[in-house]
């Protein structure tokens, strides 16, 4: 078969995996004549950096050959799709070519499973050590890893990877039982740890190399030994990615898992992937789609978890009582975001004066990001707010003016009843298509 047909195969069948962003590693580059690729210049692809940077990755399986036969996975072994396998030294020569064509900055490789868990591993492992080490190949790279593999191969993947992922699949064990039951939940648990402790042991050895300024130590003296650098180890740390709406776990379930994935592991992020229907599927599977907005609100949601001091529990409500009417039991609500859903739902906690409030206080009103809460507290340090200092930090005053006062500015009483705070803050509708 001609790469450019396992190309075609193989990258589309790569498309449903969500966690190929490329935040969080080590600046790396090759200004200066040495080796090729970077990790810090902007690309044509769909990854994003914190700051906002597309970084461009080449995302393809090196197999969708698989000897498991997981329900809601196209590549599963009785699927009826057409298969594919690169070579390593295909997959080398593709990331090089399409780096020096300006397509990409890195790669991200995953695989079926063929053989044994430790052969696919082994595979995997070789194309980033040859890039690395043959070519010098300074870009990204992130691999998918193997739960079943071996210690020792995790441990080789870190030392070439900027960032590994083990997919944990579905947000319970039940679910993963039910849907793919050759899969070891706490195989993919203990994987998680290791990859945890070595990223731990890597960065604390770091850590211990600087010097309090921050600055690399510079020996100058002769005859002085120079200590040997500390290890590398996937320095954009891990990740792993949920299907959502394949089971019957609920927004609550998920997000609870989420949170034992980023307290537990150490995290940098949970991906949520929506599930596709796919051909000749189970039974047991969904025949539709979840909406893909339910998606966004559990990236919504586990945002306000990650930088916006929110816990889990209390994002979803464990009933709808008090909350959305959209939202059903366990359910985010698929009308407002869930900042907003929650304020919504805890009048007695609003106004929040914003020249007086904590930040804490600050970060949990809607239309508020952690940018523009940061504005506001320098602001106030020189003066008190007022209604126009609000529109000149271009806050968003239609989201925002119901649950804050400021010196000129209080909301009114009637905003303060949750259903007519609903009904004015409740998006304008809209014409449904008769072709939808």
């Amino acid at each position: 078969m001609l790469t450019e047909s396992k190309l075609a195969i193989l990258a589309d069948a790569a498309k449903y995996d969500a966690s190929c962003a490329s935040s969080g590693t080590a600046a790396r580059n090759s200004v200066g004549g040495r080796g090729i690729g970077s990790t810090e210049g902007a690309g044509i692809c769909h990854s994003y950096a914190p700051d906002g940077r597309c970084i461009s990755l080449l995302k393809i399986l090196l197999t969708n050959y698989c000897q498991y036969d997981c329900l809601y996975c196209v590549n599963r072994v009785s699927s009826n799709v057409p298969r594919a396998r690169f070579s390593v030294q295909e997959v080398v020569d593709l990331t090089l070519d399409f780096y020096r064509r300006n397509c990409i900055e890195g790669l991200f490789l995953s695989s079926g499973i063929i053989q044994t868990p430790d052969y696919t591993m082994e595979r995997v492992v070789e194309v980033a050590r040859v890039l690395r080490e043959e070519h010098d190949f300074r870009g990204y790279i992130h691999l998918k890893t193997i739960p079943d593999a071996s210690p020792e191969l995790l441990l080789r993947a870190g030392r070439y990877a900027d960032r590994l992922s083990i997919n944990i699949e579905l947000p319970t064990s039940d679910g993963l039982a039910a849907l793919a039951p050759e899969k070891d939940g706490a195989a993919i648990q203990r994987s998680m740890g290791r990859l945890a402790t070595h990223i731990d042991d890597a960065r604390q050895a770091r850590a211990q190399q600087q010097p309090r300024g921050g600055a690399p130590q510079v020996v100058s003296m002769p005859g002085r030994t120079r200590r040997a650098e500390a290890p590398r180890f996937a320095p954009g740390g891990q990740s792993t990615q949920m299907i959502v709406g394949a089971d019957a776990a609920d927004d609550r379930t998920i997000l609870a898992t989420s949170a034992r994935l980023y307290g537990g592991y150490g995290l940098r992020r949970v991906y949520y992937s929506a599930f596709s229907p796919i051909p000749d599927a189970s039974r047991a599977l969904p025949l539709s789609a979840p909406p893909l907005v339910r998606e966004h609100r559990l990236y919504q949601a586990d945002w306000l978890m990650r930088f916006y001091g929110f816990t889990h529990d209390e994002i979803v409500p464990p009933a709808a009582s008090g909350g959305d009417a959209s939202a059903g039991a366990g359910m985010l609500s698929l009308e407002m975001d869930p900042k907003l859903a929650w304020a919504v739902a805890h009048p007695e906690l609003f106004p929040v004066d914003l020249n007086t409030a904590p930040r804490e206080r600050l970060l949990r009103v809607p239309g508020l990001g952690v940018r523009t809460v940061d504005k506001l507290l320098s602001a106030r340090r020189v003066r008190r707010l007022r209604h126009a200092d609000l529109g000149h930090l271009h806050v968003p005053l239609g989201k925002v003016l119901p649950f804050v006062m400021v010196t000129d500015h209080r909301p009114a009483d009637r905003l303060r009843d949750p259903a007519r705070l609903r009904a004015h803050l409740a998006p304008p509708p809209v014409q449904a298509s008769l072709f939808a």
